[in-house]
């Protein structure tokens, strides 16, 4: 691996990581360092929506805190296939988050699965333009 592998690599991971904090802190506008403006994105599997980033970012600021006022994400076995100025990237991920369970008290509902990247070096820096979000189990939704 050269110097530059490397630094793609650490480079990918922190676009990851900007994309599970903006999530989980509510900090919408950090999302614009994750995703090319034409970027597609697909929630569906979770019960969300697939669109273009446009589109998604405001759905997000509305419903996340809505259902979900707290989020939590935990990201391992990040996969990193580069091919010159793009990448295809899967991460393995977990989110705990609690929710009102009708009742007057919290649920915590659990979602894992692996969040699928189609990235591409930019004059900004490694960018999502495609995200799909896999499934693999979910609990107490």
């Amino acid at each position: 691996m050269d110097l530059q592998e490397l630094s793609d690599r650490a480079e990918i991971n922190d676009v990851l990581v900007r994309y599970t904090r903006a999530i989980d802190t509510g900090d919408w506008d950090r999302l614009d360092t994750v995703f090319t403006p034409d970027a597609r994105i697909d929630y569906t599997e979770s019960g969300g929506i697939a669109a273009g980033f446009a589109e998604v970012k405001p759905w997000l600021a509305e419903v996340l805190p809505a259902f979900f006022p707290k989020r939590m994400h935990t990201l391992g076995q990040v996969d990193i296939r580069l091919d010159g100025d793009d990448a295809e990237v899967s991460a393995y991920f977990h989110n705990p988050m609690p929710m009102d369970d009708g009742q007057g008290g919290t649920k915590v509902v659990e979602l894992g699965g692996l969040y699928h990247h189609s990235m591409t070096r930019t004059p900004d820096g490694w960018r999502s333009r495609r995200l799909h979000e896999e499934i693999v189990w979910r609990q107490n939704l």
